[in-house]
């Protein structure tokens, strides 16, 4: 076990990460920044997991009123004394986050939005007991009724809803005297949520006069901040705004603020006497494009950290695909076409494809058309860009080995799923391994090879080809419900590829599979056939007792496949 500082594992409250003495990456330089070049409404859109919601923690904590400034010793903003002398502690600050507005109905949704708040309203001191408010605190105050702590029971309609907030910021500043900053993180959740569930337009009307009355006619606002992972259009939720400065991931501004820097994570990995982890933690989770900074992913980063401190020897692995929902890979390669396809396969391989993206977007048309899709796989993070061509177009990639990764087991659901459609052809398929029949399997293959997504033969290494291959064959072979199939099982003196057990009739089955990378199919089939025979692969099904033993060399290049039997 290695020892030090405690990782922020899911901590994304910076007063609790300071006074707890957590492993923290210095970001309040962002706090300069933004004073130095803010708008009156600033909109950060970042991938989900890449540190938005612990900035928007910290502008908090650096700019409330009352706030602990300790906190921010020997941290990077300490040292611009004279922001720190006029802006800290100095303006009453409302953060609200939306992440949490879920529901299955869209009054269910405005409960839940209500509810964030009205708590909200109860970290003020001076309005948990409305009898002491002033005359005109109290008309203010009107709809935030039967506060209580820890239970605020609303009897918000809608009206009073979209003004919540302008109204709240009019009593804070009423009361503090001065303006006040507002924080909004996740603003899109409850979009997304609505369009998920059905009742989006709905959703749309109420956030775009609640966020036109607080943002765009509310002169108790000093500044705002919003920060999500889809830029929705400004037609539809920002309307009339004309204060809005968007710093999107393509954005210059910022762009080292969310998410860890190169040399942010080897001084994380030296501190942990983890250096030697380094080009690993590089292939598999660095890789973003922000602006012009190259970014790893923070989440991946800390998790992998913390596995590595309990056992040196931990594999990465995929850490930000596994914390939400893939649902946009799998409507993306469903919607695949031949042309899409082959450009999903240049991916997947390491290579670049040329798209024009749209950052604003309607929920509405994300299902619109293949080039929206595109567009939002690049917002949201599994695709990130390495150049411009010209306005609006870039050169995109996937990003790193963990999101390459998703993307072939998104592939191999898909193409299970779409195989299982044609259980006939399935059920001829897999009969053919227990026949013998060598000629039907590779013909059969090679067609599903043909109406599939492959692997390249560029720069991808081989074991990742043959890997993918791999999966393929498993998924089709899943198919026989009574079959025990298993994947690189020991057996003999190694580890085969596919064994497969019959015991209806104890069939025993031998698949091993090689890539060729030369194109010399029937060569890398004979390779495969004499390691079988020379690691002793049958062992394991001798020993189950199947009698009747039948091995299979399959080698695959591309999108062609060659089978070989081997002898009995």
């Amino acid at each position: 076990m290695t020892y030090g500082k405690k990782l922020p594992i899911g901590v994304d409250d910076f007063e609790k990460l300071i006074r707890e003495d957590f492993y923290y990456v210095d970001k309040t330089g962002m706090i300069a920044d933004l004073l130095r070049n803010w708008g009156e409404v600033n909109f950060f859109t970042r991938p989900r997991r890449f540190g938005k919601s612990l900035n928007m923690n910290m502008l908090k904590s650096f700019f409330e009123i009352g706030c602990d400034k300790n906190l921010f010793q020997g941290l990077s903003i300490s040292k611009e004394k004279e922001l720190c002398e006029n802006y800290m502690g100095q303006f009453p600050v409302i953060f609200i986050s939306l992440k949490g507005v879920e529901g299955l109905s869209f009054d269910a949704a405005c409960k839940g939005l209500a509810n964030i708040i009205g708590m909200e309203a109860l970290r003020f001191s001076f309005l948990k007991d409305s009898q002491k408010l002033t005359e005109d605190e109290k008309a203010l105050y009107s709809g935030y009724t039967n506060v209580k702590e820890g239970n605020f029971v609303t009897a918000f309609n809608i009206d009073s809803l979209v003004t919540s907030l302008k109204r709240l910021s009019a009593l804070l500043e009423k009361h503090y005297e001065k303006k006040v900053i507002l924080l909004i993180d996740e603003y899109d959740v409850p979009l997304d949520k609505a369009f998920q569930y059905g009742y989006y337009e709905e959703m749309v009307s109420l956030m775009r006069n609640l966020l036109g009355n607080v943002l765009k006619t509310n002169s108790s606002l000093y500044f705002a901040v919003l920060t999500g992972c889809l830029r929705i259009s400004k037609e539809s939720i920002f309307t009339g705004l004309n204060n809005l400065k968007v710093l999107s991931i393509t954005n210059a501004q910022f762009d080292e603020y969310f998410g860890f820097t190169d040399s942010e994570v080897k001084e994380m990995l030296e501190y942990y006497g983890l250096s030697e982890h380094y080009d690993s933690v590089k292939s598999w989770y660095d890789g973003y494009r922000f602006g012009n900074e190259d970014i790893y992913c923070p989440w991946d980063v800390i998790s992998h950290c913390d596995n590595l401190r309990a056992d040196p020897n931990a594999r990465p692995e995929d850490y930000w695909s596994n914390t939400s929902s893939n649902s946009i890979v799998r409507r993306f390669i469903d919607k695949a076409n031949g042309k899409t396809k082959d450009e999903i396969e240049r991916l997947i391989a390491g290579e670049t494809i040329v798209k024009e993206i749209r950052q604003e977007l309607t929920y509405s048309e994300l299902d619109s058309s293949i080039d929206n899709l595109w567009s939002v796989l690049f917002t949201t993070g599994y695709l990130t860009q390495r150049g411009t061509v010209g306005d609006d177009k870039y050169y995109l990639a996937i990003p790193n080995y963990e999101i390459r990764k998703l993307f072939i087991r998104q592939i191999k659901e898909w193409f299970s799923k779409k195989t299982r459609n044609d259980g006939k052809t399935l059920e001829q398929f897999c009969n053919a391994f227990s026949d013998g029949n060598s000629a039907i399997i590779e013909e059969m293959f090679n067609d599903y090879l043909w109406n599939t997504i492959s692997i390249r033969d560029t720069a991808t290494p081989e074991e990742r080809k043959e890997s993918f291959y791999h999966g393929l064959l498993l998924g089709l072979l899943g198919y026989k419900d009574d079959w025990i199939v298993k994947s690189n099982a020991e057996s003999g003196i190694g580890y085969s590829d596919i064994l497969i057990e019959i015991r209806e009739n104890r069939i025993g089955i031998v698949v091993e599979m090689k890539y060729a990378a030369n194109g010399k199919l029937e060569a890398a089939c004979q390779e495969a056939l004499s390691q079988i025979e020379n690691r002793k692969y049958e062992a394991r099904l001798k020993e189950d007792g199947m009698k009747n033993i039948i091995k299979y060399g399959i080698a695959c290049y591309k999108k062609e496949c060659k089978v070989e039997k081997g002898d009995a």
